[in-house]
This record gives C-alpha cells, structure tokens and sequence, in this order.
C-alpha cells in the first residue's frame, strides 16, 4: 500500500508499559538472544525481515524508521555496552555478554525491546543533541529518537532496558 493511501488513524502512542503488554501479546512476536557481537546485527537485519511479511500494514516510512531505530541502538549495544569489558576475556565477552530482541508488529505499531546486560548507560533520552556537522560518530541515539513515536531507556538490576515504537502510518 502506497504512503499516500488512506489509513485509519492510529491509536495514541503507547505507554511504557502498554509496550510490554503488546509485545507479550503479539502473537507474531519475534524474539531472539544471543551473543552481543557483530553478528547480531545481521540478525536482527533479518528479523525486521521477517516481521515485515505483510509489508501492506507499515508504510515504507514508518519501516525504514522503525528498521533504522532499532539497527542504531542495537549498534550502540554492541559497541558501547561491551566496548569497554576488559574484566572479561575474549572468548566470556562473547558468550557472558547478551542482548535480547523482541520486535512485534501490532495494528498499530511497530514496537521494539532490546535488553542487554552490558555496562551502564547513563543518558537523558529527552536531550541527545545532534553533534557538529565533522564528527565521526554520536548520531545514532539521536536519529533515533527522532524517527520513534516513543523511545525509552532504563536500567534495572543488571540489564539495560531500551523500549521503542513507531506508528504505522
């Protein structure tokens, strides 16, 4: 289905907890742990794949957007979450180290949960600026909080928790 064709209105964005309720009872969730390498990237490309059987449900934009949100965090995890590990060596960072996906596609929205069990993040998701123009790096959150109808971060325990959502339409 074309962006430009009709679309009934979407529901209100969902609360955090309404996200974990829908990715509970989506019965065509996805769910994936696995070692928080590079590979898992990949993975996870295939995933959103996987989710967008029924491509007539999102528009191209609400995808790309979800699909860009999720790949930017996920990358963050992979590379900021365990970058950093040296109490671990090699071969128990990639096994001691996870991240769990959830992704669902609800008839409202495409909703994600990534949880890992890397270092602490300490971020304010209501102010991640754009770097200047020259930087390398420092995007990613920032690009994605703009491409989400919600976006949130917490940590509990000794997990990271990042829950996002994106309208269909």
């Amino acid at each position: 289905m074309p962006d430009s064709a009709p679309r009934p209105t979407p529901s209100a964005v969902p609360s955090s907890d309404d996200l974990v309720e829908l990715l509970a009872g989506s019965p065509g969730r996805l769910v994936l742990t696995a070692p928080a390498t590079p590979e898992v990237i990949d993975l996870a490309h295939v995933m959103l794949e996987h989710l967008h059987t029924e491509p007539e449900q999102a528009t191209p934009t609400a995808r790309m957007r979800f699909e860009m949100a999720v790949i930017e965090v996920l990358g963050n995890i992979v590379e900021h979450a365990y970058s950093h590990d040296a109490s671990l060596a090699l071969d128990e960072h990639s096994e001691g180290r996870r991240v769990e996906i959830r992704l669902a596609l609800t008839p409202d929205h495409l909703v994600a949960s990534l949880s890992d069990n890397g270092r602490p993040v300490t971020l304010d998701l209501e102010d991640l600026p754009m770097p200047d123009e020259m930087a390398e790096s420092g995007r990613g959150l920032a690009l994605a909080s703009a491409a989400l109808d919600v976006f949130e971060f917490e940590r509990i325990g000794d997990h990271n928790h990042w829950r996002m959502a994106c309208r269909l339409s």
